[in-house]
């Protein structure tokens, strides 16, 4: 629930209208409000730190079926290399259930030994798991899991093996945070679980109804 928030309880269910209805950042719902640009900026990061109380109490929740695994990374000013390996950027790893929810995680490295944990934790034994061919994912291949990769060199889909809807996800992810013009890292992971909500939540008018609950608004 968002407490001690100056605001009247109108204004912020026209701030949660424009957060996720219209997606406008918190200083242009300021000027829409008239109202100060602090008002509305601490109001959409109270809306966040609900958003990732309530996905860490979903967190519990183990996948089955087909999930499909992947990395990517975020930020960064640094020029030259991108993708796995890339100076000063964020790493992220997600899980999608297809035809599901997606999780993600801030992770200090990709390695096998950081990914593995996360995996044996949110994925019960026996699911089929899709990669590319990163080597990280080797393992995968004498472990409890049924495992498939895509090696994208050269080709991204073959019958059900492929990992398009965990990279739409990131797509979708890099376009929401785009139009903040950069989010420091301290913040970050409140704006990926924000992400994270807006692609497991469906539609706005949902995702509004939801946050309301959550809000108590």
């Amino acid at each position: 629930m968002v407490t001690h928030c100056k605001p009247s309880k109108k204004v912020q269910k026209r701030l949660l209208e424009f957060f996720f209805v219209l997606e406008v950042t918190a200083h242009s719902a300021a000027d829409l409000l008239q109202i100060h640009p602090n008002s509305a900026a601490l109001f959409h990061h109270k809306i966040r730190l609900v958003i990732e109380y309530n996905l860490n109490l979903e967190a519990h929740t183990l996948f089955d079926g087909e999930i499909e695994l992947d990395e990517s990374y975020f930020g960064g000013m640094r020029k030259g290399k991108r993708g796995r390996g890339a100076g000063g950027k964020t790493a992220v790893f997600g899980l999608l259930k297809r035809n599901g929810k997606v999780y993600t995680a801030i992770v200090k490295d990709t390695k096998t030994d950081t990914l593995m944990p996360i995996i044996s934790s949110k994925i019960k034994p026996d699911s089929i798991v899709y990669t590319d061919s990163y080597k990280s994912y080797n393992v995968l291949d004498v472990s409890d899991f049924k495992h498939f990769r895509i090696n994208h060199s050269k080709e991204f889909a073959k019958d059900h093996n492929y990992i398009n809807g965990i990279e739409n996800f990131w797509s979708q992810a890099k376009r929401v945070l785009r139009k903040h013009n950069g989010v420091d890292k301290k913040n970050f992971h409140l704006f990926i679980k924000e992400c994270e909500f807006r692609f497991n939540y469906g539609t706005p008018s949902n995702q509004f109804k939801v946050l309301r609950k959550w809000c108590g608004i």
